[in-house]
């Protein structure tokens, strides 16, 4: 097995991207017309982050809109959406200040992961896309014939799950969070407030004002990775 000489998590929306990929992956949908009434799902989108900014939002409301978003296709239809999806609002946002922050830990031996809330049908090409290999996400449900169904698998990767999701992957890699002497997570959002609370060097990065005010009352490091980029949502 090999050897790491820290851990290094990384959210995504607002951390790696300049925007969060849920939003952006149903506003896709919405203007391509895939989603029913593009109206009415942009005022849904909308609300539901609006209260996910509030940290109101439980996952499973957020699941029962951005999981049912993988419904309105079959599984091929919906990964030839996806692939369109990459090219026009992912590619974009891969800015080279968050591929050096990722490629620094990996040059120093780091175990990285990508660790979001967003479901991982929407987020696992954008993992591979950062040349992240490991990918803690929710879990999207699928039946039988291998269609989604809208519901979660499992426990979803949000506030405290994140932690529990991050100590069974550890688990499986036959390691566990306490052999890192260092580890890392960085995050926008005091949803992830669980999870800055157990690695030793929590990183508030592109913050939102929530969590800026805790990570200067704690004397966590603040990072700003694209300045004046965060879409008005965040």
């Amino acid at each position: 097995m090999p050897s790491f000489s820290h851990l290094a998590l990384f959210d995504l929306d607002h951390t790696l991207l300049p925007f969060d990929s849920d939003y952006q992956w149903a506003e896709f949908l919405a203007r391509t017309g895939r989603a029913g009434d593009p109206d009415v799902a942009r005022r849904r989108n909308d609300e539901l982050m609006r209260r996910y900014n509030e940290g109101t939002l439980s996952a499973e409301e957020a699941a029962d809109f951005m999981l049912g978003l993988l419904r309105l296709g079959e599984p091929d239809e919906l990964m030839q959406w996806h692939r369109a999806y990459m090219r026009e609002v992912i590619e974009p946002g891969l800015l080279p200040a968050a591929q050096a922050l990722v490629s620094d830990h990996q040059a120093r031996g780091g175990l990285c992961a990508i660790v979001t809330a967003t479901n991982a049908f929407v987020t696992r090409p954008i993992a591979h896309a950062l040349g992240i290999e490991h990918l803690i996400a929710t879990i999207p449900q699928r039946d039988p014939d291998g269609r989604y169904t809208g519901r979660i698998d499992g426990t979803p990767s949000f506030k405290a799950g994140k932690v529990l999701r991050v100590r069974q992957w550890l688990q499986t890699e036959g390691l566990l969070l306490e052999d890192f002497a260092e580890s890392w997570f960085y995050s926008d959002s005091v949803n992830d407030l669980p999870l800055l609370e157990v690695v030793t060097h929590p990183v508030a990065t592109n913050p939102s004002p929530a969590l800026r005010e805790l990570a200067q009352s704690r004397g966590w490091r603040v990072l700003e990775l694209f300045e004046d980029m965060r879409d008005t949502k965040s």
